[in-house]
């Protein structure tokens, strides 16, 4: 089992240091702690094990160092940067691992980006020595890139012409959306192998700087320290410690404090249950801040985020995801205002828009979402964000014969409306009802109330409705149908769907780019047993078939 819990104790691969405003994360890859067996990790190549150390050192950076400013990423190697995804390590796994991989250092990039955009977090990678491929990925997710003049160190996307797959990290897309590279200059920069150096890199706006050998680390410091006076973040606060989460494994089941994981391998379904607050939330931010882990939005993102990896990546074979919640509405609703009415205080902050990345990782995974919304059910505010994920969200009228739970409600917040965009840059809601916006300003008109099957009908929040005699025979049905359709186009079906409206640079990278990219990793050009994957580093050409499809 692939684990994606960590600590800055365990790393292999990463070293955080702290030095007032400015965090230096240094990348110094052991290269015998590949996380499968059959390759080592050279010239600071990484997989998923380095990229799960990277994702939480961002993480703790966010909650547990709310004063620094800016994050300089460099190498702890001489003479390389990083030489992107260990080839070796791709040429091995499977294709599920190949493609979940790319997905995760997707999320990793843009959790990056959105510690920016988001927190005033600034992010500068200080490139010495060949940045190719991956290692140029994850430059371009910093704010600013600086590179080293000494007519050696170059940045690359060379997979094209190396390996016959694309740059799975979003390189594409950031180069020409992010960085504005001219198109045809990136075409010419991602179909060579050996990169770009100095002046021409800045003058095609691959990186913003050089700095000579001699003036290297005077010139990082001195921008290090110009991008500190541009946060955001506060001079002083408490950081909120991330300690292990408390996790049962007992067979199929799989429980956390708030987060509830059944799996019925028969039925290739995994029943996730969200337990709501159990009670009221704190006064006031400080006191939320205090509360640390123990705060239930963040104990919450915390955990469900690690159930959703958890499934994605160890469990390949469950294509359907129910949710399920339980609890009081009205908690959920008083700790939803909190978050509301304190979103400018740095740990609400930080806990709102850890929740919008949780939910943007339920978006894009490529199982079939079911919400049933049941008596006793907690679909309020938050919470009903799992409701508009799911590709269908079935609800019972009124209560089952000899329940004496309260009948199923779901209730918005002012959350629904604002906190939680989608890939997409809209809610959850406004994606809903893109072709009926007069759909969106009913149910902002009965934020607040709770809403019975009926009214949850009317308003469209819900897909079915259905009365305790029905409920059984038609869930059932849905199911088994689920289960009986081609896992393939299920998840080409969904990926389009899910994301109506504008596109954006993550739409770009999730939809466009990740379903070219599964496809290329199936093809025998790249992984076939002549193909540039399986000859990489053989000194053999690969051969390939010549016909576009």
């Amino acid at each position: 089992m692939i684990d994606f819990q960590t600590n800055p104790d365990q790393y292999r691969h990463w070293r955080l240091e702290i030095d007032g405003p400015i965090a230096n994360l240094t990348m110094d890859v052991d290269e015998k702690g590949g996380i499968f067996e059959g390759y080592e990790l050279k010239m600071n190549s990484y997989d998923l094990g380095v990229d799960i150390e990277l994702y939480d050192a961002v993480q703790r950076l966010r909650f547990e160092h709310p004063c620094v400013k800016t994050v300089v990423m460099r190498s702890g190697k001489d003479r390389i940067f990083c030489a992107g995804a260990n080839i070796r390590m791709l040429g091995k796994a499977s294709h599920c691992h190949k493609v979940n991989f790319c997905k995760f250092t997707n999320e990793t990039r843009n959790a990056i980006e959105d510690a920016s955009a988001s927190s005033g977090q600034k992010y500068l990678c200080a490139v010495s020595g060949a940045a190719a491929g991956g290692g140029y990925e994850l430059a371009l997710a910093a704010d600013h890139i600086m590179l080293i003049d000494d007519r050696s160190s170059s940045v690359a996307l060379p997979e094209t012409p190396l390996l016959a797959v694309l740059p799975g990290t979003g390189g594409l897309t950031r180069v020409t959306d992010k960085r504005k590279v001219r198109r045809d200059r990136a075409d010419v920069f991602c179909s060579i192998e050996e990169g770009i150096k100095g002046r021409r890199a800045v003058e095609w706006r691959l990186v913003d700087e050089i700095a000579p050998k001699s003036k290297w680390q005077e010139r990082v410091d001195a921008r290090a320290q110009e991008l500190a006076k541009s946060s955001t973040r506060p001079d002083q606060a408490n950081g909120v410690k991330l300690n292990k989460l408390t996790r049962e494994v007992a067979g199929d089941a799989i429980s956390y404090p708030n987060v509830r994981i059944e799996i019925d391998r028969a039925l290739g379904r995994a029943d996730i249950t969200v337990q709501g607050p159990t009670a009221e939330p704190p006064t006031s931010a400080e006191q939320a801040n205090k509360l640390g882990v123990a705060f239930w939005p963040l104990a919450l993102a915390r955990e469900l985020d690690d159930a959703i990896l958890h499934l994605r990546t160890n469990e390949s074979e469950i294509g359907l995801l129910v949710f399920h919640t339980e609890g009081d509405p009205a908690t959920v609703m008083a700790h939803d205002r909190l978050l509301e009415n304190e979103k400018d205080h740095w740990f609400i902050n930080e806990t709102r828009h850890y929740l919008k990345r949780v939910f943007k990782r339920i978006d894009v995974t490529s199982r079939s979402l079911i919400a049933l919304i049941e008596p006793g059910s907690c679909y309020a505010g938050t919470l009903a964000e799992l409701a508009f994920a799911a590709d269908r969200s079935i609800m019972l009228d009124g209560t089952f014969e000899g329940d004496n739970r309260s009948p199923a409600t779901v209730s918005l917040s002012p959350l629904n409306f604002a906190a939680y965009p989608m890939s997409n840059d809209l809610t959850r809601l406004a994606t809903r009802f893109l072709g009926e916006p007069h759909s969106v300003k009913a149910a902002k008109e009965r934020m607040g109330e709770t809403l019975d099957a009926g009214s949850a009908d009317e308003l469209g929040l819900v897909t079915f409705v259905y009365d305790d005699l029905d409920w059984d025979d038609e869930v059932r049905i849905m199911m088994e149908e689920r289960a009986s359709f081609s896992p393939d186009a299920l998840t080409g079906m969904e990926a389009n769907l899910r994301f109506a409206g504008p596109e954006t640079m993550e739409t770009k990278i999730f939809g466009r780019l990740t379903a070219w990219q599964n496809w290329i990793f199936q093809r025998p050009n790249a992984v076939g047993k002549d193909g540039a994957l399986s000859r990489y580093g053989s000194g053999v050409q690969p051969t390939f078939d010549k016909r576009r499809v």
